[in-house]
């Protein structure tokens, strides 16, 4: 047979129905947060930014570190370690925003938030994620899913839903009108 005749063989593959694929889990993207390492539901995460100066909101509460615009569309940056009572620390090269969204209804929520860094990209299966143990960390309770151990670090998975909540925002700037109307 000539190299010609092989060429035109058709080519078998075999395939085994029976073969099951392999569950990698879902992916959160890690970062690093005053030291400690975290992660989100990759899903969730829009793009990330470099740090750039927010415009600022007035009456806005500390961590709400103003707003950019990014194609038209105004989105809020948050300063997560502000919100729960962590230390402060310089912005530097390497602190980004990660934009994120979650879906409440049929509406979107948008918003930034300021991290340390970003480092990882995981696959993690739900049998691997661990009950957090209740108060002792800097994040609230309701905002933590659970725990993740890999590479000798220990993730925090946080709720993206629970980190976009508005109450509190919304809380400061009720109490903020109520208390200059009285006034």
């Amino acid at each position: 047979m000539s190299d010609v005749e092989m060429d035109s063989l058709p080519i078998e593959i075999e395939y085994n129905e029976d073969q099951q694929l392999e569950d990698l889990g879902a992916e959160f993207l890690g970062f690093d947060l005053q030291g400690e390492t975290y992660c989100v539901d990759i899903l969730s995460v829009k793009e990330i930014r470099g740090w750039t100066e927010p415009t600022l909101l007035p009456n806005a509460p500390s961590y709400v570190k103003g707003i950019i615009n990014i194609r038209g569309d105004i989105v809020p940056i948050i300063d997560i370690r502000e919100r729960y009572g962590m230390d402060h620390s310089a912005y530097t090269k390497s602190t980004v925003i990660m934009i994120l969204s979650v879906m409440e209804g049929n509406r979107q929520r948008v918003m930034g938030l300021v991290v340390d860094a970003v480092n990882d990209v995981l696959n993690i299966k739900a049998e691997e994620i661990k009950d957090p143990p209740k108060s002792g960390h800097k994040i609230s309770d309701e905002n933590i899913e659970g725990l993740y151990n890999a590479n000798n670090k220990v993730y925090v998975i946080l709720s993206v839903s629970s980190l976009l909540d508005l109450t509190d925002i919304e809380s400061h700037y009720r109490k903020q009108f109520s208390l200059e109307s009285v006034e």
